[in-house]
């Protein structure tokens, strides 16, 4: 008798624990990576309360590089910055975003000062 009434408590749990996980909101974290000059660019969204958290790294760029980055949002911009690679070549760019209503877009675009070297990457969040 015992053993039947764990067997239906666990049958119930299982369905039950299904239905939790199935109903919880997608996560809008998504990121997208690429070759940038002699390195590498990751462009992640993060969702953060009413908002988006956006960031821009590029890595293994010649240290001491300069980069004009600029991040766009639905087609505003909400940066534009020069920055200096460091001496492992990296550098980053963080900015929050304001969720707006149906599809958020997120661009950015990062060009080597002096240089051709650039990249760019683009991110739909729903």
């Amino acid at each position: 008798m015992l053993k039947k009434t764990i067997a239906a408590l666990t049958l119930a749990a299982v369905p039950a624990t299904a239905l939790v996980a199935t109903t919880m909101p997608a996560s809008a974290d998504v990121e997208r990576h690429g070759r940038c000059g002699t390195g590498s660019y990751e462009l992640s969204v993060d969702r953060e309360g009413r908002g988006f958290e956006v960031n821009v790294d590029l890595d293994r760029v010649t240290p001491g590089s300069q980069w004009v980055v600029a991040v766009r949002h639905d087609g505003k911009r909400i940066a534009k910055v020069t920055r200096t690679a460091d001496y492992e070549g990296d550098l980053d760019l963080e900015r929050f975003a304001r969720n707006t209503k149906g599809k958020d877009t997120f661009r950015f675009s990062a060009k080597r000062v002096g240089s051709t070297q650039k990249c760019s990457a683009k991110i739909v969040v729903r």
